[in-house]
């Protein structure tokens, strides 16, 4: 995070924002700059990738299901909004921690002695936290960030305590941040579409979808590896002409 706050402070921060003797490296400085920069940051994702998910991608028909709820886009928003700024308030915590140089994070591939990151589970946030999100269960693209900040916060904390821990090269790590917001959209977007030779590899939006309706299955989040090891990985109702949409064409034929 420290490459997005010195660019911030370069060319906005330190010549129009902040008085000439307030210096970039002030921490009171820093942990204002980042709390703002996480907050639009996470605002121009959500908003601008669920805009196009839900206007291009989301399948109108969806809702016309008897489970989704009325105004559900607008209450879908409003929760997120209220949400992201609590999320952000742990999450620029340690952003500030990495900016201070608390982290293994590097700036040259030459410091790499490898680089991974698994696929992590969605248990890791307790369910009475987890459960203001499975309102939505015909979740919209919008629904991705309507999350309790409790457990908005867990589901990103595996990102962020990684490279605590291991080496991480600085621009994989904003990348994988970015990713990780845009997937969660598309697995909300109502798109079943995986290849046939994939489809019980990827946790798409098929296997989310399920997860929203039972809660006790498909937690992962890119792969359903942990979910088969796990004994929670369930395969989709809609793969199988039981889900959603099959529903709806049910009814319409009756």
């Amino acid at each position: 995070m420290d490459l997005v706050l010195d660019a911030a402070d370069r060319h906005l921060l330190t010549p129009y924002v902040y008085p000439a003797g307030w210096p970039e490296g002030e921490p009171c400085r820093q942990l204002l700059s980042l709390f703002v920069i996480t907050n639009l940051g996470a605002l121009t994702l959500y908003l601008l990738f669920g805009t196009l998910s839900y206007y291009f991608i989301f399948d109108h028909q969806l809702q016309k299901h008897p489970q989704f709820l009325e105004h559900q886009v607008r209450r879908e928003i409003a929760y997120a909004l209220r949400s992201l700024p609590w999320i952000s308030v742990p999450t620029v915590a340690l952003f500030f921690a990495e900016v201070r140089g608390y982290s293994k994070l590097y700036d040259n591939i030459e410091d790499s002695p490898y680089a991974c990151l698994g696929d992590r589970r969605r248990a890791l946030s307790p369910q009475r936290f987890h459960k203001p999100h499975h309102l939505w269960k015909i979740a919209t693209p919008f629904a991705s960030h309507a999350f309790h900040p409790v457990d908005g916060f867990m589901q990103s904390l595996p990102y962020h305590v990684y490279p605590f821990l291991f080496p991480l090269h600085k621009v994989t790590y904003l990348g994988l941040y970015i990713f990780v917001n845009v997937w969660t959209i598309s697995i909300h977007d109502g798109d079943y579409r995986v290849p046939r030779l994939l489809r019980h590899v990827i946790n798409g939006s098929a296997h989310h979808t399920d997860h929203h309706f039972y809660f006790d299955c498909n937690y992962g989040q890119y792969f359903t590896l942990w979910d088969k090891i796990g004994g929670s990985y369930r395969s989709p109702t809609s793969f199988e002409g039981k889900g959603p949409r099959d529903y709806l064409r049910k009814l319409r034929e009756n």
